[in-house]
């Protein structure tokens, strides 16, 4: 998927999101979840707007589910979201653009 977001895997997703220098907003998808359909050109926006803060990346749960299930990640989307290596804030449920930017403003 090109954009301004990026995939990332149970393999890539100590060294993308955990080594971050930066906050990273991980999207836990599926691609057969409308609600992941409806939420991905709002985080594609998001993205591009603030790609020099925060980090955008997408992870899909059905090809890897280690890291889904270490997160304890059961409803989908969720949006996590990680600075320094640890969780700090979870948005459960699609959102549109704007109550995601008031969830997230402290990291943009």
């Amino acid at each position: 998927m090109a954009g301004a977001t990026k995939e990332v895997t149970d393999a890539t997703f100590d060294e993308v999101v955990l080594k971050s220098e930066k906050p990273v907003l991980v999207d836990f998808w599926a691609t057969w979840c409308g609600p992941c359909r409806q939420v991905a050109p709002v985080l594609e926006d998001i993205a591009a707007e603030h790609g020099e803060k925060l980090s955008i990346v997408k992870l899909d749960v059905d090809a890897n589910q280690e890291t889904a299930a270490a997160y304890n990640v059961i409803s989908i989307p969720t949006l996590n979201v990680y600075q320094n290596g640890e969780l700090v804030k979870t948005i459960t449920g699609a959102r549109p653009k704007a109550a995601l930017l008031r969830e997230l403003a402290e990291y943009l």
